[in-house]
């Protein structure tokens, strides 16, 4: 979860969000799951 001052700030906190877990996952050799399917709330 992530917030910001607007919209926009809290979007671009989630992708930092998800890069950096995706780089620790990665660091720590735990499988990164496949996106699946279409994202209802987007």
């Amino acid at each position: 979860m992530s917030d910001g001052v607007s919209y926009e700030d809290a979007i671009w906190n989630v992708k930092i969000a998800i890069s950096e877990w995706i780089e620790t996952a990665k660091s720590l050799g735990r499988e990164i799951p496949e996106p699946k399917g279409r994202l209802i709330y987007a």
